[in-house]
């Protein structure tokens, strides 16, 4: 925990104030505004470029706060939150009157999480209210798993930058809907479905689309400046091949089974065999790759289960509509 008890209280002042503060959590880091501020959120929106239809994540100190910005707590919800909180799981509730319209995208549903990060926690308490935050980053690119990282990309656009070291989970949390009878996840990420279901005693489907906007869902998300292509593990060598023939500076992202294989590119990203690794390092491949000056990257996915799941949907992502499988 590199912050400082100063640097929490006065990051509340900052929030306080209508201020923009990035947080660490221990899946990435936020850019945060006091999430009933209506004109602070607009500003995380226009410091982003995002879309202000596209929902931000209320993060709430604890468990026993989420009925003071939902208009009701159904028993999955409870039950998700008894379960998971603190940690890297967002339900979508009905909104609460305390949520404006502007942290939602005009939506009457909200989404909430309780993270699981010391330097967050401190701050939610420091602050006593709902930090709305979405990644650190300009939107639709690589999301920050560094302080650094967002200094780099956002530079003085945020007015203070609370450091909290790197993230553990490395990519965002999973966001599940439950405002109907049937709950469902509308992106994967750091509690993994199996643990969902172990709890829930159900099967969960994942939607990459849903009827309920939420962050992540956009056809290109979490892209670095280089082009990703998808193509079968066995594929990625002789793909590199090509593609470095045809004049691209090539970065690889070469998968375990193929650890030691020459390759023919400008660089190469070794695969961690965990899940837990991958998940925590890939966004900062991605940046490295961006950083050695590649304009293609070349990958395969990851088996679909477990944290895989996540990493599969955030490399999907930032290979956009123009991906090949």
């Amino acid at each position: 925990m590199l912050a400082r008890n100063s640097d929490v209280d006065e990051a509340a002042s900052v929030l306080r104030a209508g201020g923009l503060v990035a947080l660490p959590t221990e899946t990435v880091y936020g850019l945060g505004a006091d999430a009933e501020n209506p004109a602070a959120v607009a500003r995380v929106f226009q410091v982003k470029g995002r879309p202000p239809t596209h929902p931000l994540i209320v993060h709430i100190g604890g468990p026993e706060h989420l009925g003071d910005w939902v208009d009701d707590v159904p028993a999955t919800a409870r039950l998700l939150a008894e379960s998971f909180w603190p940690g890297a799981l967002t339900l979508v509730l009905r909104r609460g009157r305390r949520v404006p319209l502007e942290a939602t995208g005009g939506l009457e549903t909200v989404a909430v999480r309780v993270p699981a990060h010391p330097v967050a926690l401190a701050l939610l308490s420091a602050f006593g209210g709902g930090v709305a935050a979405p990644s650190a980053n300009r939107f639709g690119s690589v999301s920050p798993t560094t302080a650094d990282h967002v200094r780099a990309e956002l530079g003085a656009a945020v007015d203070f930058v609370l450091d909290g070291g790197p993230c553990e989970v490395g990519v965002e949390s999973t966001i599940v809907d439950v405002t109907g009878d049937v709950p469902s996840v509308l992106r994967p990420g750091g509690v993994t479905r199996e643990d969902l279901e172990a709890v829930l005693g159900r099967p969960l489907a994942v939607h990459s689309t849903s009827r309920v906007r939420v962050p992540g869902q956009h056809p290109s998300h979490y892209a670095p400046r280089a082009r990703v292509v998808l193509v079968e593990p066995e594929d990625v060598v002789a793909e590199a091949r090509l593609a470095q023939e045809s004049g691209h500076r090539v970065g690889v992202f070469l998968p375990p089974a193929l650890a030691g294989v020459p390759v023919d590119a400008h660089a190469v990203v070794s695969v961690p065999d965990s899940m837990a690794d991958y998940a925590r390092e890939l966004y900062g491949f991605l940046r490295e790759l961006d950083r050695q000056g590649c304009d293609l990257v070349v990958a395969s996915l990851p088996v679909e289960e477990g944290l895989g799941l996540a990493i599969a949907n955030r490399l999907r992502r930032a290979a956009g509509p123009r991906r090949s499988e």
